[in-house]
């Protein structure tokens, strides 16, 4: 008799959409997984699941994950991919984010890219660093 082994189901793409944007904020504010975990009672494992979509994140956990994260519970809900808009964010603004800005902006570099350039002053400066950015790039297609 053959036996079958079950089929893992990969997350719905709200909650992975959900995890991303907890763990863009919490990386934004420089917390770590063990103090989001502790703050609402779980284990960074757990937050670590939230984070990748791979368990689902319940209203009630939700709203205290927004809580420690000083933002609204509608913050994990905002530039959702394939919501049904018309081209319209939430409450008919405009959509801030596209999906590639959306994954730089969770991911590691991308953050401390955005940090280290919002320290920047000097506006040359920063128009310089633009400029490299965009020749190495076009270096990469080459």
């Amino acid at each position: 008799m053959l036996t079958r082994t079950p089929e893992r189901k990969q997350p719905a793409p709200v909650d992975v959409h959900v995890g991303r944007r907890i763990r863009m904020r919490r990386v934004w504010m420089e917390m770590a997984q063990a103090t989001l975990g502790e703050a609402i009672g779980v284990t960074f494992q757990q937050v670590q699941k939230y984070e990748k979509g791979t368990n689902r994140v319940g209203a009630s956990r939700l709203q205290q994950i927004a809580d420690v994260l000083q933002v609204p519970v509608s913050y994990f809900f905002e530039d959702m991919p394939g919501e049904a808009t018309n081209g319209a964010g939430v409450a008919g603004r405009p959509s801030a984010l596209h999906p590639e800005l959306m994954q730089f902006v969770s991911s590691d570099q991308g953050l401390a890219l955005i940090r280290a350039f919002c320290r920047i002053e000097d506006e040359k400066v920063r128009a310089r660093v633009v400029s490299l950015v965009k020749a190495l790039a076009e270096q990469d297609r080459s």
